[in-house]
């Protein structure tokens, strides 16, 4: 896919890995309709953007409003003539065991998480078939979405249904323009850990400790994981592994899909 001239949409580009897509795409000559509900963290994206001529749009939107989203394809379109690139980089994370998170915040990082590219991607299909050279749509899922560790029954669900999903949408669109790239980042030093929401139930003690073991692991740089994902895109890749742990702990997965978790909690105390 050549990307110098596109359209791309990007959710989650206040920060981030979807900061440092927006910087590398708009260096690649990409016009782009950033997409985030921070709107101070877009307007700083903006002004970390290498100088362009090309068009910029910032869309706030919270994705967690399902009419919200819903009526932001039509807004991108009104500035933009075209839709050539999706990538649904948005997501949140939400800490403690199945019965310690409530159903309020389980169906809140639901609706971010999955139902949001979902309904973006039934608004947007129809625009990105009519365009006559190939089009792609990027979904990112997580490492998370490959192993599911105590404690993040929330995340993994959501992030293994958008991995589900795009692997079937893959499919069905073999004979079109349109392709589908599900990525699988590993630690990537964002700020998805302290942000995260915890239970009500937890003590600051215990969100404290929980926060610190997650961080430790987010090492990877978001601006290299963006560079691997737009190399991905120009390659027509299908699936993406970032980083050596992703691959590592998938291999494990793969070997001892029901057991996986006693050698890999063993790996993580050390």
């Amino acid at each position: 896919m050549k990307l110098k001239g596109s359209v791309v949409v990007l959710t989650g580009a206040a920060s981030g890995i979807g900061r440092a897509l927006a910087i590398q795409l708009c260096a690649s000559g990409c016009n782009l309709a950033l997409v985030d509900r921070d709107e101070g963290g877009l307007k700083e994206t903006v002004s970390c953007l290498p100088s362009h001529s090309q068009s910029v749009t910032l869309h706030i939107c919270d994705l967690s409003i399902a009419e919200d989203v819903k009526s932001l394809p039509h807004e991108i379109l009104i500035k933009h003539n075209s839709i050539d690139l999706l990538i649904n980089n948005a997501g949140v994370a939400l800490g403690g065991s199945f019965e310690q998170v409530s159903e309020t915040d389980f169906n809140w990082l639901m609706k971010i998480n999955f139902d949001a590219p979902v309904s973006l991607i039934r608004a947007i299909l129809p625009t990105m078939r009519k365009v006559g050279s190939p089009t792609k749509i990027v979904n990112i899922s997580s490492l998370f979405g490959l192993i599911s560790p105590p404690g993040q029954a929330a995340y993994s669900a959501s992030k293994f249904a958008i991995r589900g999903f795009s692997n079937a949408l893959r499919y069905e669109l073999r004979d079109t323009n349109v392709t589908v790239l599900v990525v699988h980042p590993g630690g990537i030093a964002t700020s998805i850990a302290d942000n995260a929401k915890a239970p009500a139930s937890a003590s600051d003690a215990e969100i404290f400790r929980q926060r610190r073991l997650m961080n430790a692991f987010l090492k990877f740089p978001p601006q290299k994981a963006a560079s691997v994902i737009i190399k991905a895109i120009e390659n027509d890749k299908s699936r993406l592994l970032i980083g050596l742990d992703a691959k590592i702990l998938s291999f494990i997965e793969r070997l001892m899909p029901v057991s996986y978790w006693g050698v890999i909690g063993k790996l993580m105390k050390r």
